[in-house]
């Protein structure tokens, strides 16, 4: 087990870098801070580079569990408080975080053998609506989540917390440009079906018993002309209601619960 006293550390100055986007994907790193999301990493099998912690973690709930778990990882480090805080992103820190390995699919890599549900994210920006779809996805046994250029970074740490741990089980794919994966995808006859308050098919109306791809827009401005000329329809949520739209996190979960109640 190392020893860490000094923020001046390089280790340290390197973890707290992966809270800029652009180090992570240097880096192909980010942070996961917290007992319970550090476990769900553990019990996913998910690549940790180090793991850190202070005595905090020995003093809250659950932690000293987490430190029998921990205690023989060949990256373990021991800092002090102070170089804690240094790197820490939480407002009530448990005394434990870790780094974890960036691991992205490529398209390429999808089973095209099976009735593949996959997910396009066009611009999205809220880090809230981005964990809460990356979470609905893994309840929803989506294959693939494509993150459209333009979108919050899906290793943010504030999109990280919201995913509750599905950031680990739901594979996904940084869409390149000139939306490459998006026309692969096209070219292997996978439909594209993009949400609108223009739709001319309510989402129930549509067979998702095959092969498709469900774009989600961006929270203010919606779909992209771009993504509404590539697709094969656009679909809308039945609203009875007063409310003109919906959170684009609710939106995609209504509509995976649609397609899981399909094709349960």
């Amino acid at each position: 087990m190392q020893i860490i006293s000094s923020v001046k550390n390089p280790l340290i100055k390197n973890i707290k870098s992966l809270h800029r986007k652009k180090e992570r994907l240097k880096n192909s790193s980010f942070v996961i801070e917290g007992i319970k999301i550090i476990e769900e990493a553990i019990e996913s099998n998910y690549p940790i580079k180090n793991i850190v912690y202070t005595d905090q973690l020995l003093k809250v709930k659950d932690g000293e569990n987490l430190f029998n778990k921990i205690r023989e990882f060949h990256n373990l480090i021991y800092v002090t408080d102070n170089v804690f805080k240094e790197i820490s992103d939480t407002e009530n820190p448990q005394g434990v975080l870790a780094v974890a390995e960036i691991r992205q699919m490529e398209i390429n890599q999808l089973n095209f053998n099976k009735m593949l549900f996959l997910l396009y994210l066009d611009q999205l920006q809220d880090p809230g609506n981005m964990g809460t779809i990356i979470r609905t996805a893994d309840a929803f046994n989506v294959d693939c989540i494509i993150i459209g250029q333009g979108s919050v970074d899906p290793y943010n740490p504030k999109v990280v917390r919201a995913t509750m741990g599905s950031i680990f089980r739901v594979p996904l794919v940084y869409e390149t440009k000139g939306y490459g994966e998006l026309k692969y995808l096209k070219e292997k006859g996978i439909h594209l079906y993009a949400t609108s308050l223009e739709g001319s098919k309510l989402i129930y109306e549509v067979d998702y018993k095959s092969c498709f791809i469900l774009a989600i827009g961006n929270e203010s401005n919606g779909i992209s002309e771009k993504i509404i000329s590539m697709s094969n329809g656009l679909i809308k949520i039945p609203m009875p209601g007063k409310a003109e739209s919906l959170n684009a996190g609710i939106a995609a979960s209504i509509i995976m619960y649609e397609v899981m109640k399909q094709r349960s």
